[in-house]
């Protein structure tokens, strides 16, 4: 089948645009949605696409939590049909085989379930070797768990209202990570899929509804011969550690870390929590930010399946339907949606036919677009608001604000970023009536060279001279989208396109 055929006989340069098709989807699959749940059919993606979708893998859309230390690096992508994606791009020539590749990828991403990640492609042009799966919104696992928090987010904490929320996680969502997590394992055995590489709190995610989901990436190693671990050594398996082989057991004995994790909120090496549970201080392994809110026997419950899961010899771990029925009785509150829970708010996507040129440019972030819509667009949007042009007295302070505000609007003019910004600045300290105009030019000069945690203050700055201006909010959405915060940059999207419908409708009336 196509998808499959090597492509040795053609292989380029990763520098070189392809000359096939940037998409060949696989014809025993077909290029429809899987009509179970949605998720388009696997595909081979041709590189120059993906390549587009990171611009160019640019190291800002990084979001594997090593970032560029790690060594298979995951990007957050945008595809054409505006559908973002994890894209998983893996250390040159590990694969050196792109036919093997291809065929294992394939194989992966025939598994679909809705507990898991779907692998949806992949791409073996020349050295590179990429995974193609859904984007999960909602961060890691870890991130929740152990409340990681990355200098870039501690200053958006301190800018945006849509804080981290450093609340720990409810019992019964740990619960129901735990009980997610046994069935997409156990989808995966019966699909003949037992053995998931590297199972840890990084290959949870939480995808647009909050629901925990698996990491379909665990199912491929990291190379052709490569370890099935990238973890601390004291989380592995026995007999990995013994002979380098994984075995089915290894995954039960994964699953119990992962156990450990959602029990302690710390990540226990399993050696000292199996001294405190043979030593009757299981509760001690209790997180204690969880303040007790949770039923001792349910948690006994959990510590003592977490104890069989690390048996030092394989055949004394329990199977994957013994861990899924064990954990399916703790759950409490199935009723109440996953993102009640962590109290994420849910949100509208709004189709790309109700946001002006303008948003739609911000939705897919092409930055050269916005700077062509901003230059033509000037500062009529103010026309009518008092800013920096409305004065009683010619002084030469207005004289050099005047002259100030002529040299930014030139080199932003220019594309001389750079300059924009200091003319910018200087005009900000200048102005007694602040300008949303210069604020929002000033965010995208941030933002073209590779600054989006200024571009958005400057961004917000732009919503409190004008609080009902869309391109306020559609800068905001552009700036929290090259910051991976898609959910809050969807949100900005929303308003914006609502403010641009309010004004719509108030010139036709």
């Amino acid at each position: 089948m196509g998808c499959f055929q090597s492509k040795t006989a053609n292989v380029q340069s990763p520098d070189q645009e392809p000359t096939q098709p940037d998409s060949k989807p696989d014809p025993a699959i077909g290029d429809q949605l899987d009509q179970e749940n949605q998720v388009p059919a696997f595909k081979e993606f041709g590189l120059s696409e993906l390549r587009t979708a990171t611009n160019g893998f640019n190291s800002e859309l990084i979001v594997s939590e090593s970032g560029e230390k790690a060594p298979n690096v995951v990007y957050r992508g945008k595809l054409r049909n505006n559908r973002f994606v994890a894209i998983k791009r893996f250390s040159k020539q590990s694969w050196p085989d792109p036919q093997q590749f291809v065929v294992e990828a394939a194989g992966v991403g025939k598994v679909r379930h809705k507990r898991l990640v779907n692998l949806i492609g992949c791409c073996a042009e020349g050295d590179e070797r990429l995974l193609v799966a859904e984007y999960m919104p909602h961060d890691t696992l870890s991130k929740h768990l152990f409340h990681c928090m990355t200098p870039n987010r501690f200053l958006l904490c301190l800018l945006y209202k849509a804080l981290w929320d450093k609340q720990p996680l409810p019992w019964e969502m740990r619960v129901r990570v735990a009980y997610h997590i046994a069935q997409a394992l156990d989808h995966c055995n019966a699909e003949n899929r037992k053995i998931y590489h590297d199972l840890n709190a990084y290959r949870v995610l939480f995808d647009e509804d909050g629901d925990p989901r698996l990491s379909s990436f665990g199912l491929m190693k990291n190379s052709r011969d490569g370890k099935s671990y990238s973890t601390n050594l004291a989380y592995t398996p026995p007999e990995f550690l013994r002979t380098g082989r994984v075995i089915p057991e290894s995954v039960a004995y994964s699953y119990g870390t992962v156990l450990l994790d959602l029990l302690s909120g710390k990540h226990i090496p399993p050696s000292h929590a199996l001294d405190l549970i043979r030593g009757k201080n299981a509760l001690l392994l209790m997180d204690s930010s969880l303040e007790g809110q949770y039923v001792d026997e349910d948690a006994t419950a959990l510590v003592e399946l977490a104890s069989k899961c690390l048996q030092y010899e394989a055949r004394d771990r329990p199977d994957i339907k013994f861990l899924l029925t064990a954990v399916a009785p703790l759950q409490k509150q199935k009723e109440v949606a996953s993102h009640v829970l962590m109290g994420l708010t849910k949100t509208t996507v709004v189709l790309p036919t109700m946001l002006s040129p303008l948003g739609k440019a911000c939705a897919r972030m092409d930055l050269t677009s916005v700077h062509d819509i901003l230059l033509k667009t000037g500062y009529k949007d103010e026309e009518g608001a008092e800013n920096e042009l409305s004065f009683q007295e010619w002084t030469q302070q207005v004289q050099d604000m005047l002259n100030t505000k002529k040299f930014g609007d030139i080199a932003f003019r220019d594309k001389d970023f750079k300059s924009a910004i200091d003319y910018y600045s200087k005009l900000v300290s200048m102005m007694s009536v602040p300008s949303g105009t210069i604020f929002v030019r000033r965010a995208l000069s941030y933002l073209m060279i590779g600054q989006p945690e200024l571009a958005l203050r400057d961004a917000m700055q732009a919503q409190v001279c004008l609080p009902e201006w869309p391109t306020a909010f559609y800068m905001q959405a552009l700036a929290l989208s090259k910051l991976g915060m898609e959910t809050d940059a969807q949100d900005m999207l929303n308003d914006g396109a609502s403010f641009d419908a309010k004004k719509q409708n108030s010139w036709r009336n």
